[in-house]
């Protein structure tokens, strides 16, 4: 099969009419140019009058969108791109007014379904062995910065997890797949997975990629969300989640640890370490969005949490000098916000933890996760992309002009408005006290690039 016009002539509505054999396309009807443009192909799914006029097509076309509306395309087969399209139109009598002015302009008009790229859906290309995508756009999202780029597999786990339905994009790798998916069902076999365009593509063996964020759609979910889809997509051991999202329904993901007890954590648009609410136990999800982020800007999704019966906890980092593991007894919630110390773990823990790490690694290169363990096995709570640049006692590394200090008992917020004061000034912040580079205070401060060491409190001195 193939996918592109012969003879130097590009008919778009006649490729999209062979794709229709084989994938669910926006409905359609392609008329020709001239005084009375006629008919040319005609995917509908709904019944036909018969010997149907062009304004009997147009209308019943609207009538069978999901949207009730249509848009007008139009090309010229030895020019096929760069020519005009009219989106949106209700009105059966407007857009039959526009493909008569088209086709007496000598083009070729292609009538199609409005989909609403706006609907919680995502578009985007499958190539090879990469999947790019992007909510509220088209599949030209992934010609600008911001689109999720995944391996196929981890991307069609991922959306089947998110969405509930399976991405129908079983092509041959050396295709080049623009397609959208739509929590409504819509197009020629009432599918959830469109397909817009289908073409051969000669270097698609080349094509892999690692998973990156954030980007526009871990930010259209959440940034913990994605990393621990990612995560459960790639077989690590995620602890039973069900997301409650802003802009799709409810969604579960990972397996079971048996605890019965659940964790409710927040997923920010961006990560913003230790900021927002994570508590044991159940709380009003839309309360606490309501509350944190009144504005509905900053909070994705609510997570409910499985818990792990931790016997330690912790977090684990990648840096020039290898893998660095901390982590205390019990739960480490006071751990990662600086209330508490590192302490000496287990050899088995420190193994079981290293090997996790290590699997998170393959997936995504380097990374940083969150980490618990019941005394069995090892949970992934955490997943964040990149290599820290953290040494022994240096958070992030420089040549500060200036050094202000900083009690790590002080807490979070007040770290956080030091951040914002001497962020671009070249100067630094020492922490005084004992907390682990692996902690929140060690992610603000290499998220925000601002040179940075631990130092400990001078005897006698609270930390």
């Amino acid at each position: 099969m193939t996918w592109t016009s012969t003879n130097g002539q590009h008919f778009k509505d006649a490729i999209l009419d062979r794709l229709a054999d084989h994938a669910n396309v926006a409905q359609f009807v392609s008329f020709g140019p001239g005084e009375d443009p006629l008919p040319r192909y005609l995917r509908i799914a709904s019944e036909l009058p018969q010997h149907a006029t062009l304004d009997e097509l147009i209308h019943t076309l609207i009538a069978a969108s999901v949207e009730g509306s249509v848009n007008v395309r139009s090309f010229d087969p030895c020019q096929p791109r760069g020519h005009e399209f009219i989106y949106g139109l209700r009105d059966a009598a407007v857009a039959e007014a526009g493909v008569r002015r088209l086709a007496r302009a000598g083009l070729l008009t292609i009538v199609n379904e409005t989909v609403d790229i706006h609907d919680g859906g995502v578009s985007g290309v499958a190539a090879g062995d990469v999947i790019e995508f992007a909510p509220d756009d088209t599949p030209r999202a992934v010609e600008e910065p911001g689109a999720a780029r995944l391996p196929r597999d981890v991307a069609l786990h991922l959306l089947a997890t998110v969405y509930g339905f399976e991405p129908e994009l079983d092509f041959p790798g050396n295709l080049r797949v623009e397609f959208s998916l739509h929590p409504r069902r819509r197009g020629t076999r009432t599918a959830h997975t469109i397909v817009w365009e289908a073409e051969t593509i000669d270097d698609a063996e080349y094509l892999r990629v690692d998973p990156r964020w954030p980007n526009r759609f871990s930010r259209f979910i959440g940034d913990k969300v994605f990393g621990l889809l990612v995560a459960d997509a790639a077989g690590l051991p995620v602890p039973a989640t069900t997301v409650v999202a802003r802009r799709v329904a409810p969604f579960r993901f990972g397996t079971s640890t048996k605890s019965g007890e659940v964790w409710t954590r927040t997923s920010p648009v961006v990560q913003v370490p230790g900021r927002f609410t994570t508590v044991r136990g159940w709380t009003d999800p839309y309360k606490l969005l309501h509350t944190e982020d009144p504005d509905g800007t900053e909070i994705a999704s609510i997570l409910a949490q499985e818990g792990v019966r931790a016997t330690y906890s912790g977090a684990a980092i990648s840096t020039p000098d290898g893998a660095v593991v901390e982590g205390v007894a019990g739960t480490g919630d006071k751990f990662m916000k600086g209330e508490a110390p590192a302490e000496q773990l287990p050899r088995t823990i420190l193994d079981d933890v290293r090997d996790l790490h290590g699997r998170a690694n393959a997936i995504v290169g380097k990374s940083r996760i969150e980490w618990a363990h019941d005394g069995e096995n090892v949970w992934l709570l955490q997943l964040h992309t990149g290599l820290s640049p953290s040494t022994a006692v240096t958070i992030y590394p420089g040549s500060p002009t200036r050094e202000h200090m900083l009690r790590v008992s002080d807490g979070l917020e007040p770290l956080r408005e030091l951040v914002a004061a001497v962020a671009g000034t070249g100067e630094g912040i020492v922490l005084i006290g004992d907390v682990g580079i692996t902690s929140h205070f060690g992610d603000v401060l290499r998220r925000a690039e601002i040179p940075s060491r631990l130092e400990s409190a001078p005897a006698g001195v609270a930390p």
